[in-house]
């Protein structure tokens, strides 16, 4: 029995943080105590040890050779497919693209759909508390189209106001492009109503799942989303890994993105025919060892049960802000009835990055500035928020520590 096999569905933290090195490091002769988990995930020794066991056992490039560490490769490669299929619910895997992450999964939907399918004129929208990674690709296709973005505005609680996104949806939509979850509010926004709005008027949808991927159930024929992105690093993977989903027809359809190896069936000086799906897609020798490792750690939460993770999360979120609401002039930015374990908040007259290098002398690592959604603080007036972001491996202790440290440094501050 392996290490992922052997967690309790009781969710032992102990059994839990014993899987992830990091934990027991020490910063400034403190515990660490990391509470940055929306920036990026810590990674358990299961698939630390699957990057290991690539590079020293069967290190190769894949899909061409016929040598058995190719293989090897190969078959370790393709089956991190298979698990993300499952993952996410889709019809199948060649409507799994493998990408950087997030970023690099929307600018493809923009530089290949969206060109081919934005005229001059049309309409793509989006919310404003999307990351700037789900703006800015947007924008240089809206000038280079002379097309229009709009904005679906967020309320004072921080959730979309609903009303005027349908009122926004017309016949010169073409695509909506949306986060599901906010990363600077935790937001949970209500996708599956916004994709059937949109393509009540004919509009495709790009749902961003960076954030959710990890904390909720997605299954995107349910959603019926046409495109979903998440990243590898927030799901216990390493960096530099992502998926794009794309419904088969729509890719299929879509013109490639970059050229070279791999996404090519036969080449002359002449003219070249591309590869099937979803090959199509990823030119070059990709990132191996990342994608193996990110089976291990789609099959780490799937052992464990999002569900159980879940409830945990929404425990710590639950007593987090208890706990923080009790501190005079703190502000919670970012009040909506369904949210993911996320807390950013400000305090009166003290910076959040002041707060920020406080923090971090007591071991503590929380996020402080605008985390890639400027519109979405200048929405709220304020330069940024201190953000604490909890996973499974957290504990009400480490809010405890939290808690204490915020009083001290509000004291050394004021």
């Amino acid at each position: 029995m392996t290490q992922i096999d052997s967690i309790s569905l009781d969710l032992d933290l102990q059994a839990i943080r014993s899987q992830f090195p990091i934990l027991s490091r020490t910063i400034n002769d403190k515990p660490l105590v990391y509470l940055d988990n929306a920036a990026t995930s810590q990674k358990p020794r299961c698939v630390i040890d699957t990057l290991s066991d690539y590079y020293g056992r069967y290190n190769a490039n894949i899909h061409r050779g016929i040598h058995t560490l190719a293989e090897e490769a190969t078959l370790a490669y393709e089956a991190t497919r298979f698990t993300a299929q499952e993952f996410i619910g889709a019809a199948s895997a060649e409507e799994i693209i493998f990408s950087r992450g997030t970023t690099e999964g929307i600018n493809l939907v923009a530089y290949t759909w969206g060109r081919q399918h934005i005229s001059a004129g049309d309409e793509i929208l989006i919310s404003g508390m999307e990351h700037h990674s789900n703006i800015v690709p947007w924008q240089i296709l809206c000038q280079e189209k002379n097309a229009v973005l709009k904005v679906i505005p967020v309320t004072d609680e921080g959730e979309l106001s609903m009303e005027v996104y349908k009122s926004l949806l017309s016949e010169k939509t073409k695509l909506v492009s949306i986060v599901q979850v906010s990363n600077a509010l935790g937001t949970v926004n209500p996708v599956k109503e916004m994709i059937d709005a949109a393509h009540a008027v004919g509009a495709k949808v790009l749902v961003d799942g960076a954030q959710s991927a990890v904390h909720l159930d997605i299954d995107v024929q349910d959603l019926d989303c046409d495109f979903f992105a998440f990243s590898g690093h927030k799901v216990y993977a390493p960096t530099g890994i992502g998926v794009l989903y794309g419904k088969k027809e729509l890719l299929e359809s879509m013109p490639v993105f970059h050229g070279g190896g791999e996404m090519i069936k036969e080449v002359s000086f002449e003219e070249t025919t591309y590869n099937d799906l979803p090959y199509k897609y990823e030119a070059g020798t990709p990132n191996i060892a990342d994608t193996i490792a990110l089976k291990t750690a789609l099959d780490f939460i799937q052992n464990i049960g999002k569900a159980t993770i879940r409830k945990h999360e929404n425990e710590l979120l639950a007593y987090a802000t208890t706990q923080l609401e009790s501190i005079p002039g703190l502000r919670i930015i970012g009040k909506a009835k369904e949210k993911v374990s996320l807390v950013s908040f400000v305090v009166k007259g003290i910076h959040p990055q002041d707060i920020g290098i406080l923090l971090d002398n007591l071991g503590i690592a929380v996020r402080t500035g605008h985390h890639c959604t400027q519109p979405l603080m200048k929405r709220f007036g304020i330069p940024g928020t201190v953000r604490a972001s909890f996973a499974m491996y957290n504990t009400k202790e480490e809010i405890d520590i939290l808690i204490a440290g915020m009083h001290k440094s509000i004291k050394m501050l004021s």
